[in-house]
């Protein structure tokens, strides 16, 4: 049985844009290409032929991903988590870092949404993971490539 992996409503909404576009616009576009190089004669030297097949397994295999990842999510609405002023899963959180003082900002969201450029962190990743379970004024720490790096946590906030 599989288990359950964590998303946030935002992210579960863009996999199944993702899906939709896949299954009403690039699904359809590849059937009509790998016509049109069927149409073109021989398909055992046909390039064409060849990357549209390629292009379709690709497809086929992203709409199972997806449509595996929806039926095992649990959505989780950031804005509606009662955390109790904890960092959890969909929190939004203020840190500071306490040797350079520089101010970050994150969002603990699930794998498939992650964008560090956008400050959203993956559950799992070691910065999520040190997190996890802290409240305002507590420091955690994470260790990072250059060595372990102490952050104090500004808020904490369900978005």
């Amino acid at each position: 049985m599989a288990t359950t992996f964590p998303i946030t409503k935002r992210g579960a909404e863009k996999l199944k844009e993702e899906l939709h576009r896949l299954k009403t616009v690039e699904r359809p576009n590849i059937i009509n290409a790998i016509a049109e190089a069927r149409a073109q004669g021989d398909l055992s030297e046909n390039a064409d032929y060849d990357a549209a097949k390629d292009r379709q397994g690709f497809i086929e295999g992203r709409i199972q991903e997806i449509e595996g990842k929806l039926s095992i999510a649990q959505v989780i609405d950031p804005s509606a988590v009662d955390g109790n002023g904890k960092v959890v899963f969909g929190a939004t959180v203020d840190l500071e870092e306490e040797s350079s003082g520089d101010a970050v900002r994150y969002q603990i969201v699930g794998e498939d949404e992650a964008d560090l450029k956008q400050g959203l962190i993956n559950v799992s990743s070691p910065i999520a993971r040190a997190l996890i379970g802290k409240e305002e004024g507590d420091t955690a720490e994470v260790q990072a490539p250059g060595g372990i790096k102490r952050y104090e946590i500004v808020s904490v906030r369900y978005l």
